[in-house]
């Protein structure tokens, strides 16, 4: 198809659901994409987050072609290797679990409220957080602390209480007889990439305890890597018991996961819940290739050395211009809040070659690879410099 048919039929056959960028990419590799002239571009944002390992990774690959000749799909209702192999690796790298396979983060989420509810044995409010985000699916969206995203689609399902993000007497406060969980991103994605704090994470784990209520930890976008370590619970020293994973775990391919502590596990039963293409062979061995990836090319050692290099370098920009209000987040995970909307620093990046993003209009995320080198983020740095440095003027 030439550009302008390309263009038409996403207008006439396509419902308008993504605010579109005319941009039409045809080939990616690591943290390069090419557009349909041969334009290069560095992605500092690929995927929201489902680009941990970049664009095309060789294994990744690999593993893909080696099942697709053997067997694509087979249902729920057989056993298969690949899932069988994901599903231990997830509980070795995590805790004593057991794993519900499904086709995104809003799915997961989904089957964690489903979880919730029926762990509560008649109990079913879920506390979640102001500017948090967990899907577009209804229970996801009622969910979700964020009316914008909300408006519209009432009546959503009932049951949920969004309250302040790191205040922990807030929590206390809308704590009910009916309350049977907490939800909650560890670091607030679309929220603004607003992180949770220690005092604040682990007061949630004591009050979960005390009460006999699930916490449940949507590791949707800070999942595989992204914080410099393979989930980002792990920086705060407690276990969910409801963990939710999806986007970088499956490296393009459609996947979601809820890793439920083995000791609740029981709670749903044959019949109860399902996915029909959950956990198919193909997704499986990419996400196992993800996980050999991080682990053999020590991506999360590496995250850890380039995001510290990476803030240093946003840091130094926002001592540079008074447009930079705050820079935030963990590992390859960052936010930089701005004085002024966002929306022209990003398109005037983009069309010098760079990919970032704007959430809540006015914090720009970059997110690259976990394989990302200094110098991609030297020049994305001196874009984005250039960029600040025109409109400073």
């Amino acid at each position: 198809m030439k550009l302008q048919e390309v263009f038409e039929s996403y207008k006439e056959n396509i419902l308008p659901t993504y605010t579109k960028v005319p941009l039409i990419f045809v080939k990616g590799k690591g943290s390069r994409l090419w557009d349909i002239h041969n334009k290069q571009y560095l992605d500092f944002f690929p995927g929201w987050g489902v680009g941990n390992l970049g664009h095309c990774h060789p294994k990744v690959i690999q593993a893909v072609r080696d099942q697709v000749a053997k067997l694509i799909f087979i249902p729920n209702n057989y056993y298969h290797v690949p899932q069988a192999k994901l599903a231990r690796e997830l509980v070795y790298w995590t805790y004593p679990a057991k794993v519900f396979f499904c086709n995104s983060g809003a799915e997961a989420n989904e089957g964690a409220i489903k979880f919730s509810r029926k762990f509560g044995k008649g109990r079913y409010e879920i506390i979640t957080f102001e500017n948090s985000f967990h899907g577009r699916t209804l229970a996801a969206l009622a969910a979700t602390g964020q009316k914008k995203y909300q408006e519209g689609f009432a009546p959503l399902p009932e049951g949920f209480k969004a309250v302040k993000f790191n205040d922990l007497e807030a929590v206390k406060s809308a704590v009910s007889d009916k309350t049977v969980a907490i939800m909650l991103e560890l670091i607030q994605g679309e929220g603004g990439v607003n992180v949770a704090t220690q005092d604040f994470v682990m007061g949630l784990r004591k009050l979960c305890d005390e009460k006999n209520l699930l916490l449940i930890v949507d590791e949707v976008q800070t999942g595989v890597g992204r914080t410099a370590k393979l989930f980002c619970y792990q920086h705060y020293g407690i276990q969910p018991d409801i963990m939710t994973l999806a986007k970088a775990m499956g490296a393009g391919l459609p996947i979601g996961m809820m890793v439920v502590k083995k000791e609740i596990s029981d709670t749903l039963g044959p019949g109860m819940h399902a996915s029909t293409f959950g956990g198919g062979p193909v997704i499986c061995k990419a996400a196992l290739a993800v996980l050999e990836a991080v682990q053999k090319e020590k991506l999360l050692n590496k995250a850890k050395i380039m995001g510290e290099y990476l803030f240093s370098k946003l840091n130094a920009l926002k001592n540079k211009y008074a447009l930079i209000k705050e820079v935030r987040g963990i590992g390859l995970m960052a936010g930089v809040e701005l004085n002024i909307e966002g929306k022209q620093i990003v398109e005037k990046c983009m069309a010098k070659g760079l990919l970032i993003n704007c959430t809540h209009d006015k914090v720009l995320r970059l997110m690259p690879a976990l394989n990302i080198s200094k110098k991609e983020i030297d020049q994305a740095i001196a874009i984005i410099d250039a960029v600040m440095r025109d409109i400073a003027i």
